[in-house]
């Protein structure tokens, strides 16, 4: 499997190659305040399944051991990687993929950190666009 994504403002491009090794979503606290986002979700493989095609992506060390990477023009989260305790393996935002569906989510994880409405946000009403009604 080849997989191709990149951040919204397309400055930075991306391919990765091979089978995922997991694809999850993450509840942490760290993942949810990078992203601005009640969970992220994180396709992981080997890092030499990844190469950046274009651009340079900005490094954050979100943590003693890990390193956050994303485009430092449209501010994009695109990798992950904790050479501690994932040593090897590189996490990438599986909704930047050019097609986020190529790869189904296979679990939640850092449940113990999620926020208690998520528990229940496949309940609420949905609506196809923006609803005119609010």
């Amino acid at each position: 499997m080849s997989l191709t994504g990149g951040c919204h403002c397309g400055a930075i491009r991306y391919q990765v190659d091979g089978d995922p090794l997991t694809h999850a979503l993450c509840h942490c606290t760290d993942c949810r305040r990078h992203a601005g986002a009640p969970m992220v979700g994180w396709t992981m493989y080997p890092q030499s399944a990844l190469r950046v095609t274009k651009g340079l992506p900005k490094t954050y060390e979100s943590s003693v051991h890990g390193r956050r990477q994303f485009c430092g023009d449209c501010g994009t989260g695109l990798f992950y990687t904790n050479a501690q305790v994932l040593p090897g393996i590189i996490d990438v935002q599986s909704a930047t993929y050019d097609d986020p569906e190529a790869v189904p989510a296979r679990m939640q994880i850092q449940v113990a950190e999620r926020i208690g409405w998520m528990a229940h946000a496949h309940e609420l009403p949905a609506h196809e666009r923006f609803p005119s009604n609010l």
